[in-house]
């Protein structure tokens, strides 16, 4: 068909103009494919919450950020082991980038923490090991099982606080420190009672606490049975005179033990010597009657007053001997072993430390308190200045015997009850959990008996943080937790 000049010229135009849109549409469509929107928002609290839109965090209420969310692996230094990507070195290990402060901001490239802004350093994590294993070890004691080895750079460690120490041969005089309670010489007590009944008509001792010296009156006591007692005594002497002269030995013989009956029965009331031999010489009887003391002390209880009625067997006075005193230690069970008699003590008064008394260990009561779950253990001293009195508080130390091996300070010893732990650093920077048995302790030290060698460095200081990222790493690659 032929067409026409002029249709030829219409059409033209409007075929450009189709040609152009198209071109425009096109390279419209290349600049948006080059800058695309931000299809993806996470929070940076919470990188695992995400969203495909801008907004607030569900959780905390932050404002989303646009970007990709760096997803950091449960614990620091083992990396990301769903990604192969990062570099690797000749052994294989991935490089891992990580933030100082927070170091569950982990990513494999270099750059910023987004929570402070701090630069992430470089880390080269430990290679993957096998579910149960506890990394290796150059050591030829076994690790402690359930544990795995701790690895961390020179900054992580200073951070964290870890310090060291090296393990040494030495010796540890146990010495066992105690409290112990001045209390009276039981030998010593005695009581001040009478056998007969009376009045207590004058009181020459009135006050408790008071010394009393042997010999020293108490106080007078009237007795009608011991009047009479008297008048007994002096007739059985005067009968006793009398047949003296009878020719028969049986009645010189029967008036003398009349005579002798009457004084003993006197004797037996506990009538003072003094007082019979004045009623001899005297041969008259006295209405009252003054006791005395048997022996020198201090009256620790009075039970009397002046014009007081007593009875048989009352107690009136207690009389103590404080020249010798006991001193009572309370020892832990775990110290029973120093709870023997005849081990030497040291006691030192609280507020006199230059006064120092040495003893032994004289007798180990045979029962432990139930309350406290202590055992005591009895010490006597001379106490002829009354230095020591009943009820005060000394120290006492026992000399315990002297242990050898291999020391360690005891705050590097984790111990659980049913375990003892030290983390034992095998290389720098890598601490080996290994089991070990404790022995004596003393002045901030222990013996270690067991699972530790001399010239190993253990840790001192952070264990607890070393022991639950070993438990963690442990979890994490597959080892049965120790209950």
């Amino acid at each position: 068909m032929n067409v026409s000049p002029t249709t030829r010229r219409t059409r033209h135009p409007v075929a450009r103009l189709g040609v152009l849109v198209l071109v425009i549409g096109a390279l419209g469509g290349v600049g948006c494919r080059k800058a695309p929107a931000p299809s993806r928002y996470h929070c940076p609290m919470h990188p695992t919450y995400t969203s495909d839109r801008p907004g607030d965090c569900a959780i905390c209420g932050m404002t989303l950020v646009a970007g990709t969310p760096v997803t950091a692996p449960a614990a620091p230094g083992i990396g990301n082991r769903e990604s192969g990507t990062g570099s690797r070195d000749a052994a294989g290990a991935t490089d891992l980038y990580v933030c100082p402060m927070h170091p569950e901001v982990q990513q494999h490239e270099p750059g910023r923490c987004p929570k402070c802004g701090m630069d992430l350093v470089k880390q080269t994590p430990v290679p993957p090991r096998a579910p149960g294993a506890v990394g290796p070890s150059t050591s030829p004691l076994p690790a402690a099982p359930g544990l795995a080895q701790v690895h961390a750079s020179a900054q992580q460690a200073q951070l964290a606080g870890v310090r060291t120490v090296t393990a040494r041969l030495g010796t540890i005089v146990g010495t066992i420190r105690a409290v112990g309670t001045v209390v009276a010489d039981e030998t010593g007590i005695r009581q001040v009672n009478l056998k007969v009944a009376g009045w207590v008509e004058k009181l020459f001792v009135n006050a408790t606490g008071q010394a009393v010296r042997a010999g020293q009156p108490l106080f007078e006591l009237y007795s009608p049975e011991l009047l009479a007692s008297q008048e007994e005594y002096l007739r059985a002497r005067r009968s006793a005179t009398e047949f003296e002269g009878s020719a028969l030995p049986e009645v010189r013989r029967g008036g003398q033990e009349l005579a002798t009956a009457a004084r003993r029965r006197l004797e037996l009331f506990d009538v003072p010597r003094q007082f019979i031999e004045r009623l001899e010489q005297t041969g008259q009887p006295q209405r009252t009657i003054t006791f005395r003391a048997p022996f020198s002390g201090f009256v620790t209880e009075k039970a009397v007053v002046e014009g007081q009625r007593v009875e048989p067997g009352g107690s009136l006075l207690t009389l103590t001997d404080l020249s010798r005193v006991w001193v009572e230690a309370r020892l832990y069970e775990a110290d029973a072993s120093a709870a023997q008699p005849g081990r030497a003590a040291t006691v030192t008064l609280p507020y006199d430390t230059a006064i120092s008394l040495r003893g032994r260990v004289t007798l180990v009561y045979p029962t432990i308190d139930a309350e406290s779950r202590t055992i005591r253990v009895r010490l006597e001293f001379a106490n002829p200045r009354l230095t020591l009195r009943p009820g005060m508080f000394v120290n006492v130390e026992l000399d315990a015997r002297r242990a050898q091996g291999v020391v360690v300070p005891d705050s590097a010893v984790i111990d659980t009850g049913a375990r003892q732990v030290v983390f034992v650093e095998v290389a720098p920077g890598s601490f080996e959990p290994r089991d070990v048995q404790a022995g004596a302790r003393s002045e901030g030290l222990v013996i270690v008996r067991s699972g530790l060698r001399e010239g190993e460095r253990v840790a001192v200081a952070a264990n607890f943080l070393l022991d639950s990222e070993a438990r963690l790493r442990a979890a994490i690659d597959g080892a049965s937790p120790t209950p």
